[in-house]
């Protein structure tokens, strides 16, 4: 592999107003890409090697769930259309809120929020709402789809993944998980760590890091009544805490994109008075966020073969401007 390029520390990056960690001239101002830059030929080159079984495990919940979604998003709704004259044929229709189920955020989802900027420090009011209706593929206005998901769909969010199951961590230790992933709770800096160890994981750039916190499993064994009332109380979810430290960890192992099972990433809401997680992770660094990825399949092989690495594919919905997709993604060992 040729030499790497050098990239600043956390520490080392500038701070943009009373946020740390500002990344926007990282990888050039007219950057769409984000931390997705990292995925070079070279480093999808070296990650194939974990390719050793030919085992591939999906890793996105049926696009049905949940049935009823949180954060007042529209339901999925799949319906089936026959065509009698022809004998045998079917279409079918599908609507839905790319961000109500497994999913990447993407650049134009997530924001400064009290700045009112997005990635590149690009002001809200920028992005046109509604219908963008590009219909000639020969002559689409860039600034139309600006910072749209499908720079990552053309691109690919391909390379090594890393599975750290907390779930495994915590019940193993303790006899079962110290939280309800329904509820407000932090996952704090020195667990993903030591979970790291305890595995025999260790990081690359380029790394695609996949937590796996619970969320998944409580739902799979929740209640009807419990998996309804999700939607119709105020938002509150497991995940990892929005510390600088976190922060620093998360950026100086230069991971390509961060993803778990939980529907939020980090602890949702975050504490009183400190800032979103994704104001870091998308408005300042690029980086894809994902959620609701389905980790059960994949943490019980990991489990069973002792390989927490893999292959990790993803290819989103190639939607010119669009906020988020589907990852369409899948580990291969």
């Amino acid at each position: 592999m040729s030499a790497e390029r050098a990239l600043p520390t956390f520490d080392e990056l500038p701070k943009f107003k009373d946020f740390a960690g500002c990344a926007w001239e990282v990888w050039g101002k007219d950057d769409q890409l984000g931390t997705v830059n990292l995925l070079t030929d070279e480093l999808v080159k070296e990650a194939s090697k974990e390719i050793k079984t030919g085992k591939a495990i999906g890793l996105n919940w049926p696009i049905n769930f949940p049935a009823k979604p949180a954060f007042h998003r529209k339901p999925p709704t799949h319906e089936i259309i026959a065509f009698p004259e022809f004998g045998a044929v079917n279409d079918d229709i599908l609507h839905i809120n790319t961000q109500s189920g497994t999913q990447w955020d993407g650049l134009k989802h997530f924001g400064l929020l009290h700045h009112g900027l997005f990635y590149q420090g690009t002001p809200a009011d920028f992005f046109k709402r509604g219908n963008l209706n590009v219909t000639n593929p020969t002559d689409v206005d860039p600034e139309l789809i600006k910072y749209g998901i499908h720079n990552w769909a053309q691109h690919g969010i391909c390379g090594r993944g890393v599975l750290l199951d907390l779930v495994k961590y915590y019940t193993e230790a303790q006899g079962k998980l110290p939280y309800d992933p329904f509820t407000s709770h932090p996952i704090p800096l020195a667990d993903i760590l030591d979970c790291a160890k305890k595995q025999g994981v260790t990081f690359r750039r380029g790394d695609i890091l996949i937590l796996r916190v619970g969320f998944m499993l409580r739902f799979n064994g929740a209640t009807e009544e419990e998996r309804t009332g999700l939607s119709e109380k105020p938002e509150t979810f497991a995940g990892i805490e929005q510390t600088e430290d976190m922060k620093r960890f998360l950026w100086d192992n230069h991971f390509a994109a961060v993803a778990s099972d939980q529907p939020a990433l980090e602890r949702w809401p975050p504490p009183e008075g400190v800032a979103h997680l994704h104001s870091t992770l998308l408005g300042l660094w690029g980086m894809p966020i994902g959620e609701f990825f389905d980790l059960e399949a994949l943490s019980k092989h990991c489990a069973e073969t002792g390989r927490y690495t893999f292959f990790f594919s993803s290819w989103p919905l190639n939607v010119l401007g669009g906020v988020a997709s589907p990852p369409n993604a899948a580990a291969y060992f």
